[in-house]
């Protein structure tokens, strides 16, 4: 017997990720492209347009990530979700145990084609509703409420008019979360593809790139000042010239931290 068409919708900030999980998908003759979209919004719009079976949604996404866009169906009848994402080996033994599925990029062609299998499975038994909802719990567990009203963002004219930077972190280890407000971090440092939260009392480890960190945090306070740090200006207690155009910041807490002469006009405020 032939299966059924799975009408799909693939949803990623990127477009190089969205074209090369569109030519992966050619090769399952049940799977059908019914659109795709490139933010939150967009997703949200065709979800409730196109009412798809099965959509592929990144997590990390600017304005409304993948969370957001579940939280706002989620008194709609959800289609089956699997999440791309970058998360750490705790947050997907958390998907695991609550029955919805996940890939990690660089997506792996085995792992999707299990993907699949799992969703016909699902769409076969009629378990999709009772996942969803699993679904749903896990991430309310996961998240706060936005700063904003979802119906807020939803409706306006031009999402990043209304950009919401990250107001806590939550920070992942050995199973459990731990919040860690963005307004204690007094400044960052890279460590290849981790970053290093450090706050008054403890150094906080959180699996990300500098690039990415930079627009999840309000530019107005944190400010890059060096290829590999980030700085919260409202910690700043001193500034002090050093050779070669380049400054050392003493924080309240008496760290210091250096600026770069590259990054000198992160340091504008002060000057």
């Amino acid at each position: 017997m032939q299966n059924k068409t799975i009408r799909t919708l693939l949803v990623d900030d990127e477009p190089l990720a969205l074209k090369g999980l569109n030519l992966r998908l050619e090769g399952f003759d049940d799977i059908e492209i019914v659109g795709t979209a490139a933010n939150g919004r967009e997703a949200i719009k065709k979800v409730r347009a196109e009412k798809p079976d099965l959509v592929f949604l990144d997590i990390q996404m600017p304005g409304l990530d993948g969370f957001d866009v579940v939280k706002a169906l989620a008194n709609e009848v959800l289609p089956i979700i699997i999440f791309a994402t970058a998360f750490d080996k705790y947050a997907i033994q958390a998907f695991e145990t609550h029955a919805s599925d996940y890939l990690l990029k660089p997506i792996d062609e085995d792992r999707l084609g299990q993907a699949i299998l799992k969703v016909r499975e699902q769409i076969a038994e009629h378990v999709a509703i009772e996942q969803n909802a699993k679904l749903i719990d896990l991430i309310r567990s996961l998240d706060s409420p936005p700063a904003i009203e979802l119906s807020e963002i939803l409706t306006a004219d031009d999402i990043t008019s209304k950009k919401q930077f990250e107001t806590h972190f939550n920070i992942k280890d050995c199973g459990e979360i731990t919040l860690v407000d963005v307004s204690t971090i007094e400044w960052i440092d890279a460590a290849g593809d981790y970053m290093c939260l450090h706050t008054s009392d403890k150094t906080h480890i959180l699996r990300e790139t500098m690039k990415n960190m930079d627009k999840r945090l309000d530019p107005e306070i944190f400010k890059r000042i060096h290829r590999s740090t980030i700085v919260n200006t409202n910690m700043v207690e001193k500034l002090q010239p050093t050779t070669g155009g380049k400054y050392l910041l003493t924080l309240k807490n008496g760290s210091e931290v250096q600026a770069s002469r590259n990054y000198r006009e992160a340091l504008t405020r002060f000057l």
